[in-house]
């Protein structure tokens, strides 16, 4: 039996023996059997003379110290022990790898004929024996050999400083990074690419030369990629006056990869999802995720690479704040009401289900069995919302002057989550002890709100009242400053000023109690609030609205973002109700009031059409179970397919009119462009439910001239079920099956396919020429989609959908675990369904606990979800 994994914890921190200084690698690539050579400059920093390193699935071949063999070392299972180290010295190891068997994608391996690596969090251990750790930062110079007619470009870290040629066809590029790097941040990349050039010329006037890479034929699909870099480096000196600090920034877009992309120093290995678009290929939802994930990887430079984590238990310190990062970046450039309702829906949804599952923790974690794990929808986009907080405590001003001190103090340092926010103290002089507890306490709180005015002496109080419930890993909760943002309406719509003891107070309220009240003056009528308003807080909000006040704010507020809000509480009000209904046996109704309330949002003149098609679009399956202790499921599901087809017919001919009005004959990527889309095809997908919709959605695929309109019909087919879509799904899988990432748009529409035969189609089509399961993109697509996105067919009651769940993970288990592990995430949430659920889950969690071979990435979930 293996040995049982064991968690690190975030206390248990100690600062390395040694440390390296400088690193000189020689990769002499093969398929099968590279060569890597290591030369370290160690440092001992403390009296300790032996030095472990990490290593993985490595062959060793030779240990030198100082140029003469040394033979005290012992391997280990999980790296190298060295002995009797003298205080300096220079450490050469050569190690023997294959590439070609890496399927796990972790270190170095191969990506359809390229060479790639992936290093973060811990695969730079699968390439050499290393003190692989982020608190360790080296200056590398790499030396990359290989055949030149298969692998014309040899790609790595910092700035090419020389190249040549050696005997048998084969050359060698010199590769030289200035900038001390941990060894997660390494990146190697060898292949035969089309390459797209432009050029960045920064601020203080430095010419960067920028290159993207790509496989053949794909180049006329990197321009997009090429204009959001521009647009980001531009933008990061606008904004941040952080400029670039290398000749040359690459991108190399390769199609095996398990994340969204990599931000190596100067050279990002992405996966292709997030650079390859051209109309005829991507949605506008592409084109904007790809902007905002090449700007996330460039704005990595300052906040992730120039100052790095000192351990991973700070991931958040680089992501939470570059992912904050990001959003300002594509809210700058595009809709900031619409980017920060997306961002919104990803907390409610998938971060609100995390912070109620067995695997709740904070934004830093105290502990972790593998470190694959941490990269998580909280650490991410929690994180970011922890950041905003403080954005909004201090400001602009205040949050620039944060952010320069920070930078000033942690240049080229490994830095903690503690450490950003005492730059933030200091700069602002703005008190966040109290602050300091989101990053340490997991849940989300529930902030019940209660008002009572006094006509007479003109004061409305608002009483704020915070509870943050028991998590599995921590079970006492304590107050948390919260800033919780509001404004005041009159009857009219005119904004009240908010006064107390007779002068003006903020709209950001300080909420740091576990009860407060808030009394304001000069009230001169009962008012309606507009509360949270921006969502100022990761929190639930509970308050008793009246459906017209609800009705008034979707009308009156200032505030765009609050305007969605109130529309989609007014939706929460009669989504709960009527699930109540059904499980009573009653039919779903929707009043005359509700509908009239978004026909007016439909005809507005005011909106923008992309608002206007978010304020139409209803929550998810998965966000409306998020707001249930036990998940009706079926119940859910019979709701939002009854409340849409009651505004599909209610709202029809004002549906048609709008669907007509915003067609465009031409394709831009322009925001107004993307908007009217938008609208357009949420009208196509509710006008897909009445009689006209098999017409319209046929004529729509056979006209679109782009894929944003091509998939909005498939999509519209595929949720309706109407008789084209199997004509239509064949049409396209015959158009585009020669391209897998394309082809995923399609595998994900088999995945959400509600057809109650959706799962025996969606093994059929694990065999389509398309299709692998060793293809991380692939693999998301069809099956992610099933088990994330379809919950009558993947929760049917006979249990069928977890069994083919348990078959997978069983796989990819062998294969990727690190792929496995982010598809499980369904079933640890088990025990939230009826008892019948919860027994056929288990099992299979059960099965996959007993297995022999079962990694960390899985053992630490599945172990966790059985304890809960």
């Amino acid at each position: 039996m293996a040995q049982t994994p064991q968690a690190k914890h975030r206390k248990d921190y100690k600062q390395p023996s040694h440390t390296i200084t400088d690193i000189e690698l020689t990769f002499d690539l093969h398929d099968t059997a590279t060569t890597v050579t290591a030369v370290s400059y160690v440092k001992q920093l403390g009296n300790e003379t032996t030095l472990n390193l990490d290593g993985e699935g490595l062959k060793l071949e030779a240990v030198k110290v100082d140029g003469a063999d040394w033979h005290e070392y012992t391997e280990l299972d999980a790296g190298l022990e060295i002995r009797d180290l003298p205080a300096e010295c220079e450490l050469t190891i050569v190690t023997l790898i294959n590439p070609e068997a890496n399927t796990a994608l972790e270190g170095l391996y191969k990506s359809g004929g390229a060479f790639c690596t992936q290093c973060e969090a811990e695969g730079f251990r699968r390439i050499t024996y290393y003190l692989d750790r982020p608190d360790v930062l080296a200056k590398y110079t790499t030396t990359v050999i290989a055949d030149k007619q298969q692998y014309p470009f040899l790609l790595s870290n910092g700035n090419r400083i020389e190249e040549g040629m050696t005997d048998n066809g084969r050359h060698w590029v010199k590769w030289q990074d200035p900038h001390p790097k941990p060894s997660y941040l390494f990146a190697l990349v060898a292949g035969d690419f089309d390459v797209r050039r432009d050029e960045y010329q920064t601020q203080s006037g430095r010419k960067v030369a920028l290159e993207i890479f790509v496989d053949k034929g794909n180049l006329d699909r990197a321009n997009h990629a090429m204009v959001s870099l521009i647009n980001a480096m531009k933008w990061d000196e606008e904004r941040f006056d952080l400029e670039y600090d290398l000749d040359i920034y690459m991108v190399v877009a390769v199609d095996f990869f398990n994340m969204g992309a990599m931000e190596n120093k100067g050279l990002n290995v992405f996966n292709s999802k997030y650079v390859l678009a051209n109309n005829q290929t991507a949605t506008d939802t592409d084109y904007l995720g790809i902007e905002s994930v090449i700007g996330h990887e460039y704005f990595h430079n300052w906040t992730g690479n120039r100052v790095t984590c000192r351990d991973w238990f700070q991931l958040s310190l680089k992501e939470g704040l570059t992912v904050f990062r990001d959003q300002e970046f594509s809210s700058d450039l595009g809709s900031r009401a619409v980017n920060r309702i997306n961002n919104v829906r990803i907390i409610r949804g998938p971060q609100f289900a995390e912070d109620a599952s067995p695997m709740s923790h904070p934004i830093r974690p105290e502990q972790v069995i593998e470190m694959n794990n941490f990269y998580t929808v909280t650490v991410y986009e929690k994180g970011s919302e922890v950041i905003r907080m403080m954005h909004t405590l201090l400001g602009e001003e205040g949050f620039q002057k944060g952010m320069k001190l920070y930078f000033e103090r942690h240049d080229g340092t490994a830095a903690t989550c503690e450490d950003f926010v005492s730059a933030m103290e200091d700069a602002s002089g703005i008190d966040l002890k109290q602050f300091r507890l989101w990053y340490s306490q997991s849940g989300t709180p529930t902030v019940t709100v209660s008002s009572d005015y006094d006509a007479q002496a003109k004061t409305y109080a608002l009483t704020v009242e915070q509870v943050t419930e028991p998590t599995q890993d921590q079970k006492e909760k304590q107050p948390l400053h919260i800033p919780f943002d509001i404004e005041l309406y009159e009857k009219d719509g005119k904004v009240i000023e908010l006064q107390c003891n007779g002068k003006p107070v903020h709209h950001v309220l300080d909420v740091k109690e576990a009860k407060q009240t808030f009394v304001f003056e000069n009230v001169a009528e009962q008012p309606i609030p507009s509360l949270l308003r921006e969502f100022s807080a990761p929190v639930k909000l509970v308050y008793d609205y009246q459906d017209d006040e609800l009705t008034f704010l979707m009308v009156h507020s200032r505030n765009e973002f609050a305007r969605w809000d109130a529309g989609q509480m007014l939706l929460a009000k009669y989504i709960r109700s009527n699930v109540e209904q059904v499980q009573n046996g009653k039919a779903v109704e929707l009043p005359e009031a509700v509908i009239d309330a978004f026909r007016g949002v439909l005809l507005s003149d005011e909106l923008e059409p992309a608002f206007i098609a978010e304020m139409l679009s209803l929550p998810n399956h998965n966000e409306v179970s998020g707001w249930y202790k036990t998940v009706d499921v079926d119940a859910i599901a019979t709701v939002l397919k009854a409340i849409k087809q009651q505004l599909a017919d209610n709202l029809a001919d004002e549906f048609g009119a709008t669907y007509h009005t915003l067609k465009q004959t031409e394709y831009t990527i322009e925001h107004a462009a993307i908007g009217k889309r938008a609208l357009r095809n949420v009208c196509l997908s509710y006008l897909a439910l009445t009689d006209q919709g098999e017409a319209l959605v046929k004529a729509q695929y056979d006209s679109a001239n782009n894929m944003t309109d091509t998939m909005a019909a498939m999509s519209a087919a595929n949720s309706a079920q109407l008789a084209c879509r199997a004509s239509i799904m064949e049409d396209y899988s015959n158009k585009w099956k020669h391209d897998g990432l394309v082809m995923d748009k399609w595998f994900i529409l088999q995945g959400t396919n509600p057809a109650s035969d959706a799962l025996a189609n969606i093994k059929a089509t694990m065999n389509h020429e398309a299709f692998s399961l060793k293809n991380p993109n692939r693999t998301r697509s069809l099956v992610g989609s099933f088990f994330a996105n379809n919950a009558v067919n993947f929760h049917a009651k006979s249990g069928e959908g977890y069994r083919f769940a348990g078959e997978i993970l069983r796989e990819l288990n062998s294969s990727n675990p690190q792929v496995a592990s982010r598809l499980i995430d369904p079933l640890l949430k088990f025990r939230r369904y009826d008892e019948e659920r919860q027994a056929l889950i288990k099992k299979e969690l059960e099965t996959l606990k007993g297995l022999d071979n079962l990694a960390n990435d899985l053992y630490e979930k599945v172990t966790k979800a059985l304890e809960g």
